[in-house]
């Protein structure tokens, strides 16, 4: 498992992170922008979450290609 971090206030919500791994990553109803599924949520705060040992390359991925760099794989 992996620590995974988004910056939600710098967040464009253009989609890329949700599009290319939709099991970890959703657009929030409200403000358009990423948060992480309720599933893997940490304490129930959706810019933070635990990414799987299955989903860690896609989400890693998903970091690396997000256009304004918000998401943090630790």
């Amino acid at each position: 498992m992996a620590r995974v971090t988004i910056d939600r206030d710098a967040c464009i919500g253009c989609g890329a992170c949700w599009a290319l791994v939709p099991e970890f990553f959703e657009q929030n109803p409200d403000d358009g922008k990423s948060q992480v599924v309720e599933k893997y949520r940490i304490g129930g705060d959706p810019a933070v979450g635990e990414a799987p040992n299955n989903l860690l390359d896609d989400v890693k991925s998903a970091a690396d290609g997000c256009p304004v760099g918000v998401i943090k794989v630790e």
